[in-house]
């Protein structure tokens, strides 16, 4: 049986599958109980919704985790750029620091 909120958020998408944040939810909700899903909303934030700073953080970090190097290295540098352009001072520091430390852990 599905937890309540994983259930909610699927409801929230079904309504509206347009909406990024709906989708942004899923991805960090399956984010504890089935990577597969949350790759598939990652997925689908990055191809639809670019625009979405908050999805850039997350996503890289779990693609790292999944050792997809090449493509957390994209959604990191992405991110980045994204935050600059939109004049976000503390995102784009903190995808600075994230992806540093992503690079000083492929060196190791």
């Amino acid at each position: 049986m599905k937890n309540s909120l994983l259930q909610n958020l699927i409801t929230f998408y079904e309504e509206d599958p347009s909406d990024p944040f709906n989708i942004y939810a899923l991805a960090l909700e399956y984010l504890k109980s089935d990577s597969s899903e949350a790759e598939k909303y990652f997925d689908i934030l990055l191809a639809e919704h670019p625009d979405y700073l908050a999805t850039y953080y997350p996503a890289a970090a779990f693609f790292a985790e999944l050792e997809k190097v090449e493509k957390a290295e994209i959604i990191y540098q992405k991110g980045i750029d994204l935050a600059l352009l939109n004049n976000n001072t503390k995102t784009h520091q903190e995808l600075l620091r994230a992806y540093q430390s992503f690079l000083d852990e492929l060196d190791d």
